[in-house]
């Protein structure tokens, strides 16, 4: 079945790559944003968890996958099945505790065995194989969850929590100095301690910021509401007012 619908795929992709103008147009520059823009998409229905959604998101990126692989084949470079074979083999040599004789106790230690892997297959750093074009939030928790593999690691969340007190105080020294590049130091510097505090206290920095700014819109477009119910527009207002309004939306949740 799988490879019967995998087979259909490829052959409409061959179809529309030679007869449909658009798609015959396609490069692998013109087709990155498309790409990124479908990644967000899946993300955000895993967030919803819309199971629905999600199916759907997969098929677009998939179809991505086999765009890209047949460019690929077109420039003699690579083919779908070389970037399947070559991920197989990847997930073989890189789980030697399930396809050899390497012993592990938990997920901790796949982890470590997976970056000392990496670099044995010639990484250079613990710290490499990040894209540099990662968002920074997510970018600060992948660096911390790989340098935690060679044991770079606070033993517990109370040294975390003394360092994040650390950094907004320091942060707060810069603010008083007035020098505006030591203040966005030391507010990357917060915003880094935050993440790692995140992290050992078992929460998705991403996931909570983004159900912060859901709350956030949701909130305020309640205050938009009720300010026209009021014959009023939010510009109009004073920051006490909007504050009271403000108030008597959360007093509602």
């Amino acid at each position: 079945m799988y490879s019967q619908s995998l087979e259909r795929l490829r052959t409409i992709m061959d179809e529309l790559r030679e007869q449909c103008p658009w798609d015959k147009k396609q490069t692998l520059q013109t087709l990155r944003q498309q790409t990124l823009e479908e990644v967000y998409e899946l993300v955000d229905t895993i967030s919803e968890n819309d199971y629905k959604g999600l199916k759907e998101e997969l098929g677009d990126l998939l179809l991505h996958i086999v765009f890209y692989s047949k460019i690929g084949a077109e420039q003699n470079q690579f083919t779908l099945d070389d970037v399947i074979e070559g991920v197989c083999n990847k997930l073989v040599a890189r789980h030697p505790h399930i396809y050899s004789n390497v012993k592990v106790e938990n997920d901790d230690d796949v982890k470590q065995n997976w970056e000392k892997l990496k670099l044995k297959e010639g990484k250079k750093s613990v710290l490499s194989g990040l894209p540099p074009s990662l968002p920074a939030l997510m970018k600060a928790l992948r660096l911390q969850g790989k340098a935690k593999q060679v044991g770079f690691e606070w033993d517990h969340a109370e040294q975390v929590k003394e360092k994040v007190d650390e950094e907004i105080a320091e942060l707060y020294e810069a603010v008083a100095s007035g020098d505006q590049e030591h203040i966005e130091e030391e507010m990357g510097d917060v915003l880094f301690a935050l993440i790692n505090y995140a992290r050992f206290v078992h929460v998705d920095p991403e996931q909570a910021l983004e159900k912060t700014n859901k709350k956030f819109i949701r909130r305020f477009q309640q205050m938009e509401e009720m300010a026209q119910q009021q014959g009023k527009a939010l510009h109009d207002m004073n920051l006490m007012e909007m504050d009271a309004l403000w108030n008597q939306v959360k007093q509602k949740e």
